[in-house]
């Protein structure tokens, strides 16, 4: 088989430098690249990249408090949801909804390029 493994999932974001900012206060993400078009953050073994639109604004796409309705989602694990939220609330982030069920605690949000995210705190 030729695909060899994972090499990165990416959001589209309007403003390279305030996602940049977003992405490393809220979810503690280090930038492993950047240049004006592209910048690869890195988290364990993720690699999360941010491709600049240009200035131009993301599309929205139908999502509730549960995620979004089409398109990809990338979740994130977490021990402690609240704390995590505080910080995703100071940094610009966008809390769409929040759940816990006996399967798990999780945190539906966007960054504020609108892009949709999750934490999740499986039980």
């Amino acid at each position: 088989m030729a695909i060899k493994g994972y090499r990165d999932f990416y959001y589209n974001v309007r403003d390279m430098n305030r996602a940049i900012a977003f992405y490393q206060t809220a979810l503690g993400l280090s930038a492993a690249y950047s240049d004006e078009h592209w910048t690869t953050l890195s988290l364990g073994n993720l690699n999360l990249g941010l491709h600049w639109t240009e200035g131009h604004d993301i599309p929205p796409t139908p999502r509730d408090g549960h995620g979004q309705h089409c398109g990809g989602t990338l979740t994130f694990l977490s021990d402690h949801i609240a704390e995590d939220r505080s910080r995703i609330e100071a940094a610009g982030g966008k809390i769409l909804g929040e759940t816990d069920q006996p399967w798990g605690h999780m945190l539906v949000f966007e960054d504020p390029d609108g892009n949709v995210l999750k934490l999740m705190n499986p039980k």
